[in-house]
């Protein structure tokens, strides 16, 4: 029950409001997250408390994230929907 809670709260916050940055993080949330090793899933939780501008950056590759355990999340979400 708590996970489901704890999920249901992460999926709101994934939300940003910003179309690019809902296209990337909705279906990574929902096709991804739960199979990730529990020290990924704590970088997407502080993947999510950073700002929107600096997310879209980041996932616009405009811009890399100097926080190796940002790189790493924002790496994983970019490869899935472009894989080399």
């Amino acid at each position: 029950m708590e996970n489901d809670v704890e999920y249901k709260r992460l999926y709101w916050h994934s939300r940003r409001g910003m179309l690019e940055l809902d296209l990337l993080l909705i279906p990574f949330l929902e096709e991804v997250y739960r199979d990730l090793p529990a020290d990924d899933q704590a970088r997407y939780h502080k993947l999510i408390n950073c700002e929107d501008n600096q997310m879209y950056q980041w996932f616009m590759q405009r811009e890399t994230p100097e926080d190796p355990d940002l790189h790493r999340i924002v790496s994983l979400i970019l490869n899935r929907v472009q894989p080399d």
